[in-house]
């Protein structure tokens, strides 16, 4: 469907211009800065993210406020690769179940898990690459 290809493609202009700090805020560039797109098909997107030293918090872990604005945004580039539509998170919950250490290199996984109406629920997984633990 035509729509389906124009929201997919929007998404991945988006993701390509944000990692690059191009037509995006100062925050989302420098949160965005070199993460890689593997796959993004509709309501689904796969990346690997160098954890950059600017995104540090003082021991040297992945600060939590910048795993957040990443997985925010992630989310809602997915949900608008779904919907065609960008939506403001309503609920924003995540689990740390372990520490990710600057120059660790993560995937990321997000996709859309349900819609009903105007709301779109999407799950964002981050894993170490490679060994596929779960880490945020």
């Amino acid at each position: 469907m035509k729509e389906d290809d124009d929201a997919l493609q929007a998404s991945i202009k988006m993701l390509e211009r944000t990692s690059k700090g191009v037509e995006c805020s100062e925050l989302e560039a420098i949160t965005f800065q070199g993460i890689q797109a593997v796959e993004l098909r509709t309501g689904f997107l796969r990346c690997y993210f160098v954890i950059p030293i600017h995104a540090a918090d003082q021991d040297g872990n992945w600060h939590a406020g910048a795993i957040a604005t990443l997985i925010d945004g992630l989310g809602a580039l997915t949900v608008n690769s779904f919907t065609g539509k960008f939506k403001a998170s309503v609920d924003l919950t995540i689990s740390l179940y372990s520490s990710a250490k600057i120059q660790e290199e993560v995937e990321i996984e997000a996709k859309v898990v349900g819609s009903r109406g105007k709301l779109t629920s999407v799950l964002v997984e981050v894993k170490r690459k490679g060994a596929g633990i779960l880490s945020i």
